[in-house]
């Protein structure tokens, strides 16, 4: 189900990025650079593009929100199935060799 809403999403998302770019703004938009391609539908292209926009935009939130949705009902502790861990015995102190003072060495003369 999360695939399917995520593809529709992603879907979406393209979409609505190239319709906002082709439509014709305040700056002329995108449509300059690709002579023509506003009037590919027609006289009825403003309202065409304005339409589908409005569209994608509607399923783009409404996805969002449904991701939201199933996020929480899917969520749980990343803890949860992991068992806890037998208690480790304390760390025994080694046991390091004394040293011993050093014996002095006889039959040295000075």
């Amino acid at each position: 189900m999360i695939g399917f809403v995520i593809a529709i999403h992603v879907i979406a998302c393209a979409l609505l990025i190239i319709l906002v770019l082709i439509q014709r703004g305040r700056g002329s938009g995108l449509v300059e650079s690709f002579a023509g391609v506003e009037s590919m539908f027609g006289t009825k292209t403003s309202s065409f593009l304005t339409r589908m926009t409005t569209i994608c935009a509607v399923v783009f939130f409404l996805t969002c929100l449904t991701l939201a949705i199933l996020s929480v009902r899917q969520s749980k502790s990343l803890l949860a199935n992991v068992k806890p861990a037998a208690p480790q015995k304390p760390l025994q102190e080694a046991s390091l060799p004394v040293a011993s003072e050093p014996e002095p060495i006889t039959g040295a003369t000075e």
